[in-house]
């Protein structure tokens, strides 16, 4: 049986190949993925599988404690779950992934262009290949496999492809605040074949420094809000620092970049020759695994409240804080869990090895399904999170088809069941 479990992904390897290609060709930048999500639902419905839209919309999700406002408007907003049913009597298993991606920046900076899919040297590149697409069509072609194998589970799998991801998690809340469930989950996230069991968490912030307009030729008259944020922007670096030296975890190989705190926009001013009157920065606060997103957001209140306080400008006019779109909550779940064993089990039974155990600083919709829904989560897929995001983004298909082997595996472990001669 195993030897048959390989033998039906290799089979399926053009297949695979050609869905991420054509999955990746398909531009899903968040808030507009509905394109991407046909092609999705093509494939699902190809295998007989019973998909259903679910929809986001703000009435059903602007009042639940995990949701965090994109600022995109909500049209035509809707993630799929495809649904493979059991005969009855085993677990169930859901395979998440997102299908919206990040902007992919100036296509001059790229090799190819950034969304033609490109096969070379057995890598297929493109946003969007690595983070995530590459993860969901494993998980298809797992399914698709097994199916061809004439094997039927015994528990449910459910399949979900979920929008926006990126800025927020809107399509996995969806997803729970519409009653789907499952014994165990797996987001196919790019792990490079690790499982990820514990993610930091990440809360979006903004600081605005008020100062004192003033022409440049009379700078004394006025106050810089650039100058006012130096000390502020020191400060959250320091803060950064102290915050990881109280945190110790195992499973993070770099104990300094656990849960980072991050300045990621600046703008002030309006003109050369202004002192300017405001700045504004964006930036993501850390939260470290088991750490409370409130116990968070206070210690940053606290310490900006405290840095502003040394200064006689800034205690006049205290910079403002406000917490917006994203705010993600940690997660973590035991090395011992059911799903971590079984997975592993999985794993090396395709690649002779254990599975590495791991954690990731990125905020992902893990924490969504453990703390809201209570379905033990982990992260396992193909691709680098290293390549995720950047320029010239790829994915190796050999990844892909080892990833789609082990969820083949792992659906006939976790789930039951039986082949159609037995």
């Amino acid at each position: 049986m195993p030897h048959s479990v390989d033998s039906a992904v290799d089979a399926l390897r053009d297949d695979l190949v050609a869905f991420l290609q054509s999955l990746v060709r398909a531009q899903s930048i968040s808030g507009d993925e509905q394109g991407a999500q046909r092609v999705v639902a093509n494939a699902y419905t190809g295998m007989g599988l019973s998909v259903e839209r679910v929809v986001a919309t703000r009435e059903a999700l602007e009042k639940h404690p995990a949701f965090s406002d994109d600022g995109l408007p909500f049209t035509d907003r809707a993630s799929l779950v495809a649904r493979w049913a059991g005969s009855g009597g085993g677990r169930s298993l859901i395979l998440n992934g997102h299908v919206d991606v990040v902007p992919a920046g100036d296509a001059a900076d790229w090799a190819d262009d950034p969304w033609s899919a490109t096969l070379r040297d057995g890598r297929i590149y493109g946003r969007g290949a690595c983070d995530m697409k590459a993860g969901l069509c494993a998980s298809a072609m797992a399914v698709r496999a097994l199916q061809h194998m004439g094997f039927r589970p015994a528990g449910d799998v459910i399949l979900e492809s979920v929008i926006s991801e990126e800025t927020g998690g809107i399509g996995t809340l969806s997803t729970i605040a519409h009653g789907v469930r499952a014994d165990a989950c797996v987001i196919t996230e790019p792990t490079r074949l690790a499982m990820w069991i514990a993610q930091s968490g990440a809360l979006t912030f903004r600081i605005t420094v008020d100062g004192r307009a003033a022409h440049a030729a009379m700078k004394s008259k006025g106050v810089s809000a650039i100058v006012a944020f130096m000390p502020i922007l020191a400060m959250l670096e320091r803060l950064d620092v102290e915050r990881h030296g109280r945190c110790h975890h195992p499973l993070y190989e770099d104990r300094t970049n656990i849960a980072p705190i991050s300045v990621g926009t600046v703008h002030a001013g309006e003109w050369h020759s202004t002192v300017p009157r405001t700045l504004v920065a964006e930036g993501r606060f850390g939260i470290f695994p088991g750490e409370d997103a409130a116990d968070a957001r206070a210690e940053l209140t606290r310490a900006l409240a405290e840095e502003a306080g040394r200064y006689p400008w800034l205690r006049e006019h205290p910079p403002r804080l406000e917490w917006f779109e994203g705010q993600f909550d940690s997660a973590e779940i035991s090395a011992d869990a059911p799903i971590v064993k079984a997975l592993d089990r999985a794993h090396e039974q395709v690649t002779s090895q254990p599975c590495i155990l791991g954690a990731v600083s990125a905020g992902t919709d893990a924490r969504l399904f453990t703390r809201y829904a209570q379905i033990p989560t982990v992260l396992y897929g193909p691709g680098d999170i290293e390549h995720a995001h950047a320029v010239n983004e790829h994915v190796s298909v050999d990844e892909v088809v080892t990833c789609a082997k082990t969820l083949a595996r792992l659906i006939m472990d976790w789930c039951g069941g039986s082949t159609a001669d037995h």
